[in-house]
């Protein structure tokens, strides 16, 4: 790997895992503007619980070179579902926010998407279906 890509890599991995365990505080303390969110998709308590342990481990897992894949499709996977709740329940603004959490979930959802293509062939057992 070239220094340009492993830059671009470590950028990404840091980046997406930066924003992922930022917002674990606001998760876990039950901040007002969190509460709103899970409240509005039905989910809250458990919803707002169980997001925050899976972004946990796909930022810790994006840290770890050997599974840093496996941690940037599960943290694709969420940022899918929530650029999803954006657009169908939420919208793009929360509580006069200017659109930042939707603009987080777009950067995690693109730095995961480039990982996940970068380490595609490292993900535990769908790694050898990816071309």
């Amino acid at each position: 790997m070239t220094n340009f890509k492993l830059i671009i890599s470590w950028t990404a991995r840091l980046l997406a895992a930066f924003i992922l365990l930022q917002t674990l505080y606001f998760k876990f303390s039950g901040v007002e503007e969190s509460v709103y969110i899970f409240s509005k998709l039905g989910i809250e308590p458990w919803g707002r619980y169980a997001s925050g342990i899976v972004e946990l481990m796909a930022a810790v897992l994006i840290l770890i070179p050997a599974y840093t894949g496996l941690g940037a499709l599960i943290a694709g996977g969420v940022m899918t579902g929530a650029i999803f709740s954006h657009f169908s329940i939420l919208g793009i603004e929360i509580h006069q926010d200017g659109g930042l959490l939707f603009l987080y979930a777009v950067i995690v959802f693109t730095c995961s998407v480039y990982l996940v293509v970068e380490k595609r062939n490292t993900i535990p057992i769908i790694g050898k279906y990816f071309i």
